[in-house]
């Protein structure tokens, strides 16, 4: 298993994580509409809904300068796919000329949908926070995803996996990931997610300074986002 560095540091300023934010409700049909058409996304057998708030303080370090103009909100789960695919395909691109240049932030909320063990794998990645590992445990895990509910992500297959990580302390992660203190946070995330008509996974809003937000559902490439930051940006 390779070693991950990072080049960007996440902001820790907690004030950035808040978001209330107005989503025209027809956006967010529109989203759910284009979800069950993309071949690119996985769904959640979740009600739709139309709420007009989207709250991100349980959710990642900000990646990027707290002070960006655009948010992007991602839900994923790390036993995603298609969350992989645009993970190691489209991320990078958005870091670059996004993310770095200064346009956007990144802020990852957890929608584990696709089994128990998605729980424990995003459990995890507050484990790694919390030797500021954060998105090196992200990048990592998604790199080295295995199937879906083959037990890649369950607590001692985990355990050995993120000995790969540079820097991570095994024996602090695994006594935090045995007490299972984040599974609550998991949870919340995931409520805060449905509540704000997310269905599938990946699935992300981009958030303006002013304005309504938008939605993308699956693993869309670079171009799409840029094209809608770029509106954003007027």
């Amino acid at each position: 298993m390779g070693k991950r560095s990072r080049k960007t540091k996440p902001s820790e300023n907690s004030k950035t994580k808040f978001i209330i934010i107005g989503i025209i409700a027809a956006v967010i049909v529109v989203g759910v509409a284009a979800a069950s058409m993309n071949p690119d996304s996985i769904k959640a057998d979740t009600p739709k809904s139309a709420k007009l708030s989207l709250d991100t303080r349980s959710g990642s370090p900000v990646l990027g300068d707290a002070s960006s103009p655009i948010t992007i909100v991602e839900f994923g789960d790390y036993q995603c796919p298609f969350c992989k695919r645009w993970n190691e395909n489209t991320k990078p691109a958005i870091e670059k000329n996004l993310i770095e240049t200064g346009k956007a932030r990144l802020i990852y909320v957890d929608f584990p949908i696709i089994g128990p063990d998605s729980i424990t794998i995003h459990a995890g990645s507050y484990c790694a926070e919390e030797q500021g590992l954060y998105w090196e445990y992200h990048d990592f895990v998604y790199a080295n995803q295995g199937h879906e509910n083959d037990g890649w992500a369950k607590s001692e297959n985990l355990k050995l996996l993120v000995s790969g990580i540079d820097s991570l302390d095994t024996g602090l992660f695994n006594e935090c990931l045995d007490s299972e203190k984040y599974e609550s946070r998991i949870n919340d995330n995931k409520k805060i997610a449905s509540n704000a008509g997310v269905r599938s996974t990946p699935t992300f809003v981009i958030i303006p300074q002013d304005g309504a937000a938008e939605m993308i559902t699956g693993a869309q490439p670079y171009g799409t986002f840029k094209i809608l930051v770029d509106e954003m940006l007027g």
